[in-house]
């Protein structure tokens, strides 16, 4: 529902003063409304005119700062934005309080609709890659390409590293959680996410654990920090459980654009024997397969992953046109999006 439709006061309108979310240099970070959502936009502005736009999604818990070094070492090959999802990063709860990967995706596609970019070279890590699966299966005109690290789709088998995060999701844990680790500090905490996403903390220079630390400091100062995670974790593993063509499996059949994936070898929440099925499953894919890395390659590994992406765009640039039948798949493709949203 629209923020039109509501009589009741959207979230963006009474969020508390915090400290502001860090820019990097050479970075841009604006505010965009759309029906029911405010979004944080993270940028680049384009070396040139005429750049392939691109968009970056996030995983849980992340933002559009996990994207910064990923958007240096693409400067003057693409025009680069990323985005922070509802509740994450700089962007205030949806209005509606769906954190369901639908709503994310719903999110998404809200914001390419209305910044008229596409079709995008779509970029997701985690949480990210199970929503940016989803947009391009639903809405094939608006993905260039699809890139995903790490990506979040069903595993049978999860690893017993990933149980915990995944029981966010479960009611009163989060709470239950907090309560126990109000002693924590920010520092604590940041090393212990390290330790779960990173193939090797010891790599993070001191200075980004630093800027880690006061970007979680920030966060926990927003009411809504706790229960924005647990929901969407909750939204994971609901999307994990979903059959038939709503199934993030059966959707990652029907994406038409030519998707490189990303799997790190020493990735703790996403098994890295998926790649192999990531890889049948996705029509028209490519594997970069990293054996050191973790959960967020784009961090650990930037360099080599843009070495990919740029690849990827040069073997694309024949067929940088759209994807195919675009114009037919519109209707049904936000009819999809819609169904998911139910029950969220």
């Amino acid at each position: 529902m629209s923020s039109t439709e509501s009589p009741s006061v959207p979230a963006a309108s009474v969020l508390p003063k915090v400290a502001p979310v860090r820019v990097g240099e050479g970075e841009r970070l604006r505010s965009v409304g759309l029906p029911g959502v405010t979004l944080s936009i993270r940028s680049r502005p384009p070396a040139r005119a005429s750049l392939p736009p691109t968009l970056y999604v996030h995983g849980l818990g992340g933002s559009s700062q996990n994207w910064s070094q990923l958007m240096a070492e693409l400067d003057g090959v693409v025009d680069s934005e990323a985005l922070d999802l509802p509740g994450f990063g700089d962007s205030p709860p949806p209005d509606d309080g769906d954190y369901s990967v639908t709503g994310h995706a719903r999110a998404v596609i809200r914001y390419l609709d209305a910044a008229g970019r596409g079709p995008v070279h779509l970029v997701g890590n985690s949480l990210g890659g199970a929503v940016t699966t989803r947009v391009a299966a639903v809405r094939p005109d608006l993905v260039r390409t699809l890139t995903l690290v790490s990506p979040a789709l069903p595993e049978l088998r999860v690893q017993r590293t990933a149980v915990p995060t995944a029981l966010l999701g479960v009611p009163g844990i989060a709470a239950m959680f907090t309560r126990m680790t109000k002693e924590w500090s920010a520092e604590q905490r940041v090393r212990g996410v390290m330790a779960l996403c990173y193939g090797d903390p010891s790599k993070v220079s001191p200075e980004a654990f630093r800027e880690a630390v006061e970007e979680l400091e920030r966060r926990l100062q927003l009411p809504y920090f706790w229960d924005a995670m647990a929901r969407s974790a909750r939204g994971i593993v609901d999307a994990y459980t979903l059959g038939g063509q709503h199934g993030l499996w059966r959707q990652a059949e029907r994406v038409l654009a030519p998707t490189l994936l990303v799997y790190g070898g020493r990735d703790q929440l996403v098994g890295f024997r998926m790649a192999a099925k990531a890889t049948r499953t996705f029509r028209d894919s490519r594997l970069l397969s990293l054996p050191d890395a973790g959960h967020v390659a784009m961090m650990e590994y930037p360099g080599v992953v843009a070495t990919a992406f740029r690849e990827l765009l040069a073997d694309t640039a024949d067929t940088a046109g759209g994807a195919s039948g675009a114009g037919a798949t519109r209707a049904s493709a936000e009819d999809d999006v819609t169904v998911q949203g139910a029950g969220s």
